[in-house]
């Protein structure tokens, strides 16, 4: 699943979209199918954690808000008006054509959205005001993420680094990365762990790699050589030579997912 330095990157990829006119619009998700963008501009585009949005406004018109997420198999791709698309029709939920000056049009498409909303935009805060503190925010407020996550002590470690409601952006591949470094196991209580040392590395972790093309926490980009312990059951840790274990975690509303640990390093609670 894409993670917040996945979407902090789209969404520089789409900064191209700001001033440019909607042409034409077409939302393929019954809630928002009569949502027209068309002859609104766009202008902005902004990431928050895993989400994407992007703000249309005209005047005379309230400015409104799409919001997407990607889940697990979402993308954008942009085509030059009348061109094929490289994906299936069906699995488009996002259709939005914007001017390009004299060259064709500009066609954007989401293709198997996990989410797609559209709110006013002055209702922003009321819609994403649950989401913690954005760990690729300028003025990321580390205090407050680790306010939030200390609020649940009995909680494994590893499910509060993946609620989006204690800090906005973390998912699997940086929670297991981030609980090896940090010498904890997955299942540690947060009362029983360093949570600062762990909110702090889940800032450093994920801007060296916002802009970077393949996600690194080893320091080395080589294939096969880019984490710890993520994607590497059974194999040697890469500090110790102890063989990775894996499992699951989840539970209480929570899928369980696979968490990766490397015993010696992160002993089990």
């Amino acid at each position: 699943m894409p993670e917040g330095d996945s979407v902090y990157q789209l969404s520089k990829r789409l900064q191209w979209m700001t001033g440019r006119e909607v042409l034409k619009t077409s939302i393929r998700v019954p809630r928002y199918a009569t949502v027209d963008f068309t002859g609104m501009t766009c202008v902005r585009v902004w990431p928050y954690g895993k989400h994407l949005f992007m703000q249309f406004a005209a005047p005379g018109h309230q400015p409104q808000i799409l919001h997407t997420h990607l889940k697990m198999e979402g993308t954008w791709a942009m085509h030059r008006a009348g061109t094929r698309w490289k994906k299936p029709a069906h699995a488009a939920r996002v259709v939005l054509l914007l001017d390009d000056a004299q060259r064709p049009p500009i066609e954007l498409v989401g293709f198997w959205l996990g989410v797609v909303r559209v709110f006013p935009a002055r209702e922003f805060d009321q819609e994403m005001g649950y989401l913690g503190p954005d760990v690729l925010a300028p003025d990321f407020d580390a205090a407050e993420a680790v306010r939030r996550i200390t609020a649940t002590p009995q909680l494994e470690i590893g499910r509060a680094l993946l609620d989006q409601r204690n800090l906005a952006g973390i998912g699997n591949e940086y929670r297991a990365e981030i609980n090896f470094l940090a010498g904890a196991h997955p299942a540690e209580r947060v009362g029983d762990v360093d949570v600062d040392k762990h909110v702090h590395l889940a800032r450093r972790l994920m801007w060296a790699n916002k802009d970077e093309p393949v996600r690194v926490t080893t320091g080395i980009k080589r294939a096969g050589e880019t984490s710890y312990v993520f994607g590497r059951y059974g194999k040697p840790c890469r500090r110790c030579g102890t063989i990775i274990q894996k499992g699951f975690l989840g539970g209480e509303g929570d899928l369980e997912r696979v968490i990766w640990w490397c015993p010696k390093c992160q002993p089990a609670p």
